[in-house]
């Protein structure tokens, strides 16, 4: 994150996306950081996409600055499509001999396929994963004409512009 403070404090210039991912390259090159060989490309360059959209909306004035993640301390990964496989109810990732032992909370329904999976760690030093969905089976409603406003009032919860009192 440093590498893309510095150049707006020193003189007003933004590191975009692009730039900081060749640097990427160059980093991984380095001893002290050798270690980012170590996992997949994917979940890094996830990690600056995440770090572009929040200094976008640091800059656009939607979120404040953002802060620094700390390596050893929780945080998470986000593996796209490329970077997992999902078979027979065993996950793999990227630049892994074995499948994740997974203790599932609820099966995937019939036909879905995860878009992208997340790992994370809590303070209490236990791994999560989430994985991101699409269901093709949830179909979007027909949009309607009508229009309706509403108010939240304290005599009623909601008041629509019909005159419906909820």
């Amino acid at each position: 994150m440093h590498e893309r403070s510095a150049p707006w404090t020193e003189s007003k210039t933004k590191l975009r996306y692009a730039e900081q991912d060749r640097r990427l390259t160059a980093w991984k090159k380095t001893p002290e950081l050798a270690f980012l060989n170590e996992v997949s490309c994917v979940p890094l360059q996830q990690a600056l996409r995440h770090l572009q959209t929040a200094y976008g909306n640091f800059f656009a004035k939607r979120a404040k600055y953002p802060s620094f993640k700390r390596r050893h301390r929780g945080g998470s990964a986000t593996y796209t499509r490329s970077a997992f496989r999902l078979r027979d109810g065993q996950l793999w990732l990227a630049k892994m001999d074995a499948p994740l032992a997974i203790r599932w909370s609820r099966p995937l329904p019939e036909g879905v396929e995860p878009s992208t999976v997340t790992v994370s760690l809590d303070v209490a030093g236990r791994w999560h994963l989430s994985m991101l969905c699409e269901d093709v089976r949830v179909q979007a409603l027909a949009p309607v004409g009508g229009r309706v406003g509403l108010d939240m009032g304290l005599n009623a919860l909601v008041t629509l512009s019909s005159g419906e009192c909820i």
